[in-house]
């Protein structure tokens, strides 16, 4: 900290999101020099002058507890002439500040848009390559309508209609209060020539004037964490724009039910978090359109997945009743509204559809999943885990499906990790400890190079190596432990530090250190960090074998990792871990985002939609929090990779260590140790 802000002077606390970094500066510091202090990602070109706009922020307006922040509409200086002028040249979206130009003038939270991040995210949810059959809710009809004349005095809406009938076989169809009022104009701009959309055969939703045949909707999967978007041709199925972001709503709380706290200790908290998520999905709409070059009034259908909390934020319910048992939904049933309902900046006519809840925690993307996976038509009993902030698990066949939730809290994904962070480049993904040395080799995002491979340092010099994301988290635990430097229970072994300068001592704990770099902050696991994922792996192992209980399996014959995470996890790794029950390796896979899969058959296939209502009906709602034996389970789980269930399938294919306990007692260091055979 610099020393001017040891000095008695009038400070102001700042707090940037999603980062949550926070601290004190004086009085007219500009924003991008609080941000640099910090070490907050903010991109900048110029050097602070205002001419290249990357350093974008917003200010946010509230109370943050968490963050012990106020922050108010002057808390920085006004609108400046660097920022006007700016925005004439380029462009400023309303309310957005450029952080070169904008000083502190009192206690702020100020949000970093992904835009203005130097190290973007990464966002992993991509569409993949399935087939879909076309037979999407919306149709465009081009029709030649019989122009009025005296002796048939019939309203303009019902020859339409009429044409309609005759030439599409359409009847009994309802038309859009605004779409009616445009009709007539409509009707004779296309000289009686006219292109009708019409949702699920029964209701048009709007009209051009001759020929038209562009028509798009977007599949949305709304994450806790991250919202994906996917824009698809309706006419082709193509995915044809996709984008991801940070859910805006993280500012608020990085788990769900944070956010349902934040709710309940602001009044007004519930309309915040909905205008959050809004705005963020109306942000992904302008990027896939842009990214595209279509108009947004040519979206006539959307879809939208995401687990109870985000599915009833979206929708403008308040989500206090989720919080606590029984975890009642306001509504679990499918459901299609207008787009300008919740509003959307495509067409305000067009239809936004809900895929039904199965319980109060196992959402629409628990039903995407399963209507992804289809597990309800195969033989083979399936395990699905959709590995996120609060696990969806799924078990079962064609004769019986069973769903659960599990509270893994955001430790897989970089969050309660010392030098975690999203996948972004820089980020560590892959590590490798040789057992002999207990010397590390790692791969970062950006690069495809082993840190021991000539010219890695060059190619990452530009990202740096900047942390550690979750499926670099995972591994770098599981090989600790496959080196001998972590126990079964967990505990980093001290006494190895005798043996190599990797082990490192902490207090009356030990860590291991990845990577030591006199330009860059130093990268290790600390012992709170593995505490933090057997917390987050025991919680996802607990509510899988409750599942298996219930249908009284020891084995299951596959098992589906899925996730914007989930699909980025080595599954041998995962198993080492004990992340999931045993199984062949060759039977467990990473199937991609299965829940965005979901919502692109829903959008392209409205039969798709009929056949998850009525499916969802027949799913078993098992809630882990009543179940008595998951705190057995989640305890037993705990160990590396288990304490008492054996992994005959993993032992075939991986060498597994001999088990270790190491005695905790303070100040041991480890050093006292003994074995169990």
């Amino acid at each position: 900290m610099p020393d001017r802000l040891i000095a008695k002077e009038k400070t102001h606390l700042i707090a940037f999101m999603p980062s949550g970094k926070r601290g004190r500066f004086p009085d007219g510091t500009p924003v991008l020099e609080a941000a640099r202090l910090l070490g907050v990602d903010i991109d900048s070109v110029c050097g602070g002058r205002g001419i290249c706009g990357r350093c974008q922020v917003d200010l946010t307006v509230g109370k943050f507890s968490k963050h012990g922040v106020v922050s108010r509409a002057g808390s920085l200086t006004p609108f400046g002439e660097v920022e006007a002028k700016y925005g004439e040249r380029r462009g400023l979206k309303e309310g957005r500040r450029l952080s070169c130009q904008a000083l502190l003038k009192g206690d702020a939270v100020i949000d970093v848009p992904a835009s203005s991040q130097v190290h973007k995210q990464v966002i992993v949810k991509k569409a993949d390559d399935r087939k879909i059959e076309m037979d999407p809710a919306i149709r465009l009809h081009f029709v030649q309508v019989l122009e009025p004349d005296m002796y048939n005095p019939t309203g303009d809406f019902e020859r339409l209609c009429l044409a309609l009938k005759q030439q599409w076989d359409l009847d009994f169809l309802e038309c859009d209060l605004r779409t009616l009022q445009a009709l007539q104009k409509v009707l004779r701009a296309g000289n009686w020539n006219v292109t009708v959309a019409v949702h699920r055969s029964s209701r048009i939703t709007k009209i051009w004037p001759g020929f038209h045949n562009l028509a798009y909707g977007v599949a949305v999967d709304v994450g806790s964490t991250t919202i994906a978007m996917h824009l698809c041709d309706l006419s082709t199925g193509e995915v044809i724009a996709s984008a991801g972001m940070m859910n805006p709503q993280i500012r608020y709380g990085e788990d769900l039910m944070s956010r349902v706290s934040y709710v309940m200790m602001n009044p007004g908290g519930d309309k915040l978090l909905t205008e959050a998520v809004r705005s963020g999905i109306n942000d992904l709409i302008a990027e896939v359109t842009r990214q595209a070059d279509i108009d947004p009034d040519n979206i006539l259908n959307a879809v939208f997945v995401g687990n109870p909390i985000m599915h009833h934020l979206l929708l403008g319910i308040d989500p206090t009743e989720l919080g606590g048992a029984p975890f009642a939904l306001t509504t679990n049933s499918g459901m299609t509204i207008w787009a300008s309902e919740i509003g959307m900046s495509s067409n305000p006519d067009g239809r936004a559809y809900f895929l039904p809840c199965i319980a109060g925690h196992a959402g629409a993307d628990t039903a995407a999943v399963i209507l992804s996976e289809a597990p309800h038509l195969s033989e083979q009993m399936t395990l699905i885990i959709d590995v996120g902030t609060n696990a969806e698990i799924v078990l079962g066949n064609n004769v019986r499906l069973l769903a659960a939730s599990s509270p893994t809290g955001p430790a897989f994904e970089g969050a309660q990790i010392s030098c975690g962070q999203r996948a972004a480049a820089g980020a560590i993904e892959r590590v490798r400890i040789d057992p002999d040395t207990l010397e590390p080799r790692f791969k970062v995002i950006g690069s495809d190079l082993w840190s021991d491979e000539e010219g890695f340092e060059a190619e990452t010099r530009k990202s740096g190596i900047t942390g550690i994301c979750g499926s670099g988290i995972i591994e770098v635990i599981a090989e600790m432990y496959l080196a001998g430097i972590l126990s079964t229970d967990g505990v980093i072994d001290g006494s190895l530090a005798a043996k190599s300068s990797r082990v490192v001592a902490d207090g009356r704990t030990f860590s291991y250190v990845i990577r030591s770099s006199e330009d860059e902050s130093e990268i290790k696991i600390y012992q709170t960090d593995v505490r933090a994922i057997q917390l987050a792996k025991a919680a996802l192992y607990a509510g899988a074998k409750l599942l298996m209980d219930k249908l009284d399996l020891e084995t299951v014959d596959r098992i589906l990792l899925t996730g914007a995470f989930g699909s980025h996890i080595d599954v041998k790794y995962a198993m080492v871990l004990g992340m999931i029950p045993d199984c062949r390796l060759d039977d467990v896979q990473s199937v991609g985002n299965a829940a965005g899969v979901g919502a692109r058959i829903a959008l392209l296939n409205k039969a798709a939609r009929d056949e998850i209502e009525e499916l969802v009906k027949t799913v078993e709602k098992i809630e882990t929090a009543v179940e008595p034996k998951f705190q057995q389970y989640f305890v037993e789980a705990m160990a590396i990779p288990h304490k008492t269930a054996a992994y005959p399938y993993l032992s075939k294919a991986v060498k597994l260590p001999e088990p270790k306990v190491i005695a905790d007692g303070p100040g041991e260091g480890g050093r006292r140790r003994r074995r169990r055979g």
